[in-house]
């Protein structure tokens, strides 16, 4: 079915396919509801099935929309684990990273929340990762940051990383056991009462602002590269992200033809990346960049690491333990339960607006909990497999699902196949490591500063006209800026007598999302003012809301393989929060029909199926 035109002839949807669209419900007169409403219309909802090649290439499209976001975390924590002049050990990490997000996304689509949401590393566990890996005993070795001397396979520097690597692994699983605690009991509900705009906007504001010391040292490399790279990712997301390009396209009915795609917004960070690269690599062999090591802009030739892809092997299976058994220390897991908190109630959010785009009901709690469980478990996996980060849901990819009008969860189970293919491949990790340091600091500046800008946008919900919360926000957003700088400049100023106490208060304190997120939450929670004030009344509303045990949801959200059948009869089942509540098949109930029979061509959909598909 080819795709709506809108008024200035634009085609709606970012890809015309061959499928059906979700239907929307004729009002009494056997018009539509809204000629509006046409450019909401889904492809393929959430429990359709797309035909095979669709799967593919959609699937390939949420790989490359979550590209920028798994690759930077291993190059950021590089910088911490003492990586940096060592590119085959980052190829092995952005290999291992792809693996887990892929195994995470199968389990989190199959028996966590069940919606079509991809799952990959998470910006909230870098901050105080590298809060942690900043503490004297875990600072690198001077002769680590000189690339004349550093010996990759020297069982000396392989025990300098690796010991902070385990460290790292050891804290991050502890922490992921919390996640998955409160997920599986049903406590992030609990958690929602008292979490409100106020205390998230300063926690997920800070990860971007306190990463401004990693993208102005990548970007100083070469400025004019990275205000490039920039300027090239700015341009195709947001002047020409309405701009469709035609491309060519065969199909039985219509043979050879062309179909208009709306490729800029779909990859803009992928396409700025991939020219500046390019540009780089001309510049490399037309010798426009220096080729002395000590010059300015030498950092952005192309061939530094040209010996990286030769010697990375073609097939590499990542496995748990990979780089020893892990270690553990309070300080670390303090630190990682501050990220994994900000990391669920982001996700909830996730999960509602992934909802609302892909003609599902809305998440009830019992799929709620399950998800955040398995995203739990997700942390646990790649704290085991060493990515020296955990997993989380991406909301890129939920932002896809608006410009694809395919929300089928298919898709992304073939998506999560491919990360799995891509983390074999040792090779595929090789090559991101070749991207010039000035193109990844170009890339920085763009997503850090959306980051911190996300975070802001929850204060939209509270009552910013109130001195009360202008007061909160401020100081939380001032004090997360304050106080880990301090502390960072005067190591040796926390000294209570007690190792352990003052490595705690250490990380803590140097983690700018957690000075800024407790202070937030204290003043919020304590300080007296409404709920509509504060925001708590359109935020629970917003993230709070539940679906009946209706028949269309229990379609979406149950368990697979006949599981939540089985389990039905079983008294005790009301009880476990993670598992569905008892509710009637389409057999037991006649005149009820199940959301595939409703699907039949020429039969119009539920309408509140479909009215949730609107943003």
């Amino acid at each position: 079915m080819a795709p709506e035109k809108e008024s200035n002839g634009l085609e709606n949807y970012a890809f015309a396919i061959d499928g059906r669209f979700c239907d929307l419900e004729k009002d009494e007169e056997g018009s539509d509801l809204s000629e509006e409403d046409d450019k909401n219309k889904l492809a393929y909802c959430v429990t359709d099935t797309p035909p095979w090649y669709l799967c593919i290439i959609l699937g390939i499209q949420h790989c490359l929309t979550a590209f920028g976001g798994i690759i930077a975390i291993p190059l950021i924590l590089s910088q911490g684990l003492c990586l940096q002049h060592d590119s085959l050990t980052q190829g092995h990490l952005i290999s291992t990273i792809f693996f887990v997000s892929g195994v995470c996304t199968l389990l989190q689509v199959t028996f966590g929340i069940r919606l079509p949401i991809l799952q990959g590393g998470t910006f909230t566990l870098l901050a105080p990762s590298m809060a942690m890996l900043s503490m004297p005993e875990w600072t690198c070795p001077a002769w680590t940051q000189n690339a004349s001397l550093v010996n990759a396979t020297s069982p000396e520097y392989v025990e300098v990383w690796q010991s902070r690597m385990r460290a790292l692994q050891g804290s991050i699983m502890v922490g992921s056991l919390f996640q998955v605690l409160v997920g599986f009991s049903g406590l992030i509900g609990l958690f929602m009462r008292f979490i409100g705009p106020l205390t998230i906007a300063p926690t997920i504001s800070l990860i971007g602002l306190s990463l401004y010391d990693s993208a102005g040292m990548n970007a100083g490399n070469h400025w004019g590269i990275s205000t490039m790279t920039t300027a090239l990712i700015i341009l195709f997301s947001q002047y020409l992200r309405h701009i469709p390009v035609p491309f060519p396209t065969y199909s039985k009915t219509k043979k050879l033809h062309t179909t208009k795609i709306y490729i800029f917004q779909i990859l803009p960070v992928l396409l700025g990346i991939t020219l500046s690269w390019l540009i780089c690599y001309i510049f490399t062999i037309s010798d426009v960049l220096p080729s002395q090591p000590g010059q300015y802009g030498y950092l952005a030739r192309t061939d530094l690491k040209g010996d990286v892809i030769v010697q990375a092997p073609w097939f590499r299976f990542p496995y748990p333990g990979q780089w020893g058994l892990p270690t553990v220390s309070l300080a670390g897991v303090v630190g990682i339960l501050a990220g994994v908190i900000s990391s669920m109630i982001e996700s909830v959010g996730d999960y509602h607006a992934c909802a609302r785009l892909s003609g599902a009901p809305p998440p009830p709690k019992h799929a709620i909990n399950r998800g955040i469980g398995i995203e739990g478990l997700g942390c646990l996996l790649a704290g085991a497999w060493g990515t020296g980060n955990g997993t989380t849901s991406y909301s890129e990819n939920v932002g896809a699902l608006g410009i694809t009008k395919v929300g089928s969860r298919m898709v992304i189970i073939a998506g999560g196949v491919l990360l799995i293919i891509m983390g074999l491949f040792g090779k595929i990790g090789a090559i991101f490591t070749t991207i010039p340091t000035p193109v990844v600091g170009g890339m920085f500046l763009v997503m850090f500063g959306v980051i911190s800008a996300a975070g802001v946008s929850n204060l939209q919900y509270a009552d910013m006209n109130s001195s009360r919360n202008i007061f909160i926000f401020g100081f939380s957003m001032f004090s997360g800026l304050v106080i880990p700088n301090w502390i960072f400049k005067n190591p040796d100023a926390i000294a209570t007598g007690v190792v352990e106490l003052d490595q705690l208060l250490q990380v803590l304190l140097t983690t700018s999302m957690f000075v800024g997120g407790f202070f937030g939450f204290f003043l919020d929670n304590t300080i007296p003012g409404t709920k509509r004030e504060r925001g708590i009344t359109a935020w629970n509303k917003i993230h709070l809301d539940d679906s009946s045990n209706t028949l269309e949801s229990s379609e979406v959200y149950n368990l697979p393989f006949g599981i939540s059948s089985c389990l039905s009869s079983y008294t005790w089942v009301r009880y476990v929060p993670f598992l569905p509540l008892n509710a009637p098949s389409s057999q037991d109930k006649p005149g009820v029909d199940s959301l595939e029979a409703k699907k039949q061509p020429g039969k119009p959909e539920p309408s509140h199926i479909i009215r949730s598909v609107a943003l």
